[in-house]
């Protein structure tokens, strides 16, 4: 059989003739970033061999080879990822209390004993916060008896590196190695996020006694190993509810820990938007308020005087960056923003990159807003002609592959299909809102506020996401970004036990809306594809 050697870090495997270099890479234990799960699609899994860049997962081994990886582990560490979301003022009454005895102290979980401890360690309740996004994961260490978040920790989910998005990660852990391998990272990307807070804290692990996980179904289900597998095809029946506890061992916290999983809506609509429907007090708003966490998915409430509707569309992976030709993660080198006033062409890049090195969700809207502003790009999603524009935005359109593609720098450019990329991306979105406020009997003016969530969805300009489509203009100047409720949403179930009985008599009355299986579902997304 033939031998990989890979270098940085330095392995080797022997693998059947004709397995990949992913493959070879998996039975080493060494990750190499394949979102698309190994389908070609994303270009994300590049390594070098013999000096040439090539996609590990489409590069067939048929004798002895030596595999150069990329390192991207700076890039990791310059992910802008929000930690905090809008909030509201409520009372302090944990689940998690203490009460001291003789030489011991009673540890008390929703009202009842859990457990004694030695001596007297009333003054030690910590909690943990946790959002499971399908890209990336925050953590915060919380202290139940003043309410203060402490400290938090965020990092890339692992998960991401095998699947982008809910339906690649619902079939790559439909079976029990791809479920045992989305766990396993996950638990132990945990593992040393929670080992990084104790060390920056000085907080014991053993004095960590309650955990929320909030995320959307699938990331629930993947987070307690449970399989997926039954989101995955109709009807779409979860197999866990929420509204329910898990033992945390896997964690080693206190004993006494349990993990608290927040009641969700459906097998789309999941315990993140739960917990923004309790931050952003959703249940209690007089009037009409649009919630719209955009993401790989595009969940969605419409609230209305207290009345909640939810659903939820498959935006897909464009706005993570992913299945565009030079897309990126929000870390050090990506176009975060971009404008054009006149003939000159401005952007900013995160971190101290003095150029460029791709182009992350936030920027990729406002490129393409900009563009659809200025004619470079017109109604349909075509690049007008060099020609047809005038002024120095015709000189970086150029032809990328017998395509054209307009250049914002000469390594970086927006292409033809990536246009199409946000195209389909910000079309599920806008027509699950309109078929949405349509099922309600509502239009876009009826809308008197639109919250925009998620840490994605921080770092959006209401001009982009009008200017493209993905909001009516009937929305103009009632755009509210709202940051990561699901994080404020679990600080809130770990602070206040009523919440946890309240979310899920709330949820009950929610109703759930399936566009999918709307009639008209097919032609309102053709109609707002266009800019």
């Amino acid at each position: 059989m033939p031998l990989v050697r890979f270098f940085s870090p330095q392995n080797e495997q022997e693998i059947p003739r004709g397995k990949t270099v992913l493959d070879a890479a998996r039975l080493c234990g060494i990750t190499i970033e394949s979102p698309c799960n190994a389908n070609g699609s994303c270009g994300k899994c590049h390594v070098l061999i013999n000096g040439k860049s090539v996609p590990a997962c489409q590069y067939v081994v048929y004798e002895d080879i030596e595999v150069v990886l990329a390192d991207h582990t700076e890039d990791n560490k310059s992910l802008q990822i929000i930690a905090e979301g809008a909030g509201f003022s409520y009372e302090i009454n944990p689940f998690i209390t203490k009460r001291l005895g003789t030489n011991k102290t009673a540890v008390d979980g929703g009202g009842e004993l859990l457990g004694y401890e030695d001596g007297d360690t009333t003054e030690a309740v910590y909690a943990l916060a946790l959002d499971i996004g399908t890209t990336t994961l925050v953590v915060g260490l919380i202290d139940v008896r003043s309410g203060k978040t402490i400290e938090t920790e965020s990092a890339l989910n692992p998960q991401a590196l095998y699947a982008q998005d809910v339906l690649g990660r619902i079939q790559f852990a439909s079976n029990p190695d791809g479920l045992k391998t989305m766990h396993s990272v996950f638990i132990e990307a945990l593992q040393t996020m929670i080992a990084s807070l104790t060390q920056k804290t000085g907080v014991h692990r053993d004095r960590i006694y309650d955990v929320v996980y909030s995320g959307n179904t699938t990331m629930l289900h993947l987070a307690c190993a449970v399989d997926p597998s039954s989101l995955g095809r109709f009807p779409y029946t979860p197999k866990l509810h929420g509204g329910e506890y898990q033992n945390a061992d896997e964690l080693a916290l206190s004993p006494f820990a349990r993990i608290y999983l927040p009641p969700i809506v459906s097998a789309y609509v999941g315990a993140d938007i739960v917990s923004g429907i309790l931050s952003s007090r959703l249940a209690e708003k007089k009037g009409v308020t649009l919630f719209i966490d955009i993401g790989t998915n595009g969940e969605m409430v419409l609230a209305r005087n207290g009345s909640l509707a939810a659903s939820s569309t498959a935006a897909g992976p464009a706005f993570e960056g992913m299945n565009i030709s030079c897309g990126m993660r929000a870390s050090r080198g990506a176009i975060e923003s971009f404008a054009i006033d006149g003939d000159e062409m401005s952007y900013e890049v995160i971190g101290d990159s003095p150029t460029p090195t791709g182009i992350c969700g936030s920027g990729l809207l406002d490129i393409a807003a900009e563009l659809v502003r200025t004619g470079v790009i017109g109604k349909t999603g075509r690049f007008a002609k060099p020609a047809e524009i005038a002024g120095k935005c015709a000189q970086r359109l150029r032809e990328v592959n017998g395509k054209t593609a307009f250049f914002m720098s000469d390594e970086v450019h927006l292409s033809q299909n990536d246009v199409r990329q946000i195209q389909l991306a910000k079309g599920a979105i806008r027509c699950g809102a309109e078929m949405l406020l349509e099922r309600s009997g509502l239009c876009a003016a009826d809308v008197d506020t639109v919250e925009i969530a998620g840490s994605f969805g921080y770092h959006l300009r209401e001009k982009s996401l009008i200017t493209i489509g993905l909001l009516p203009q009937e929305c103009a100047g009632k755009v509210v970004f709202v940051g990561n409720t699901s994080m404020s949403g679990a600080a809130a179930f770990l602070l206040n036990k009523n919440f946890r009985s309240k979310m899920t008599r709330i949820v009950e009355g929610v109703s759930n809306v399936e566009l999918a299986n709307d009639k008209d579902f097919e032609q309102k997304f053709v109609e707002c594809l266009g800019f």
